[in-house]
């Protein structure tokens, strides 16, 4: 399944009216935040986001099931057989958005069996827009521009930039960026750091730490076609709709260099 120009452009819409009402809510004095189940924030936002999207998409495209992080959760035993599924954050770091730094982004991808084949990672604030499709490059919109087309660094310069976030790190990351030689640190919320990578901004975007597949499909499916590839932090591939949507830790480059300096052994 590839999707059409028109097909791009249409969910490239629905994002955008997403974006807005997202952009609205945080605005406004009121976030209402509550707690969920795991003690993670919820805002109006994310409620907000997952109705719009899910409704466009199940419009759309009926015959496609949708997993949401606001969405119910489906059994491995009903989704293993799936051949394609959309897979959405509705808003991709709630907690930048609570904290008011800007630093969040609607993620939704398309995923055919365990790979990400579409992309589109939005951030509302900055009024920037990137996406991917299979086969075709990967772009960056920015306001009312014509996307441009962006490319992962394959060469560092004189310093390797790392991408990381602010609010969870662990000692594998820092023995990992210890082998790397002389870093400059880039911190980034949400899926921002997988395109931070794709556009080469970033040479790495490292995380020691789980995260789940709605965070990551989207920016991966962008980085991978800008140049770049994501594996488990133990060099194996990145793979999707597992029996647990929990990712292990993650490594996202185009560099070989890089790769080496690791020391992994990673799978292609």
């Amino acid at each position: 399944m590839n999707l059409t120009s028109q097909q791009i452009n249409t969910l490239l819409k629905q994002v955008n009216k997403a974006s807005a009402a997202i952009l609205d809510i945080y605005q406004s004095a009121d976030l209402e935040v509550k707690t969920k189940k795991d003690n993670s924030p919820l805002t109006l936002a994310d409620r907000t986001s997952h109705d719009i999207l899910v409704a466009e998409l199940k419009k759309l495209y009926p015959d496609i099931p949708i997993i949401s992080e606001e969405g119910a959760s489906i059994a491995y035993q009903v989704r293993k057989s799936w051949q394609y599924f959309w897979v959405i954050d509705p808003l991709d770091g709630t907690k930048e958005f609570i904290s008011g730094n800007g630093e969040f982004t609607i993620n939704l991808a398309l995923v055919q069996s365990d790979q990400p084949i579409f992309g589109i990672v939005a951030a509302p604030t900055k009024d920037t827009v990137y996406f991917a499709n299979q086969g075709s490059g990967a772009y960056k919109k920015e306001n009312n521009n014509l996307p441009q087309p962006i490319k992962a660094n394959k060469k560092s310069k004189d310093k390797i930039i790392v991408a990381r976030t602010r609010s969870h790190k662990n000692e594998k990351e820092e023995l990992l960026i210890s082998k790397l030689g002389q870093t400059e640190t880039i911190h980034a919320g949400s899926a921002l750091k997988f395109c931070l990578v794709a556009e080469g901004k970033a040479d790495i975007y490292l995380r020691g730490g789980p995260t789940m597949e709605w965070d990551t499909a989207a920016g991966d499916c962008i980085a991978a076609e800008a140049g770049a590839t994501t594996y488990t932090i133990d060099g194996k591939p990145f793979l999707y709709n597992k029996e647990s949507l929990l990712n292990p830790g993650l490594i996202c480059t185009a560099n070989p260099e890089i790769i080496n300096k690791l020391g992994i052994s990673f799978v292609v």
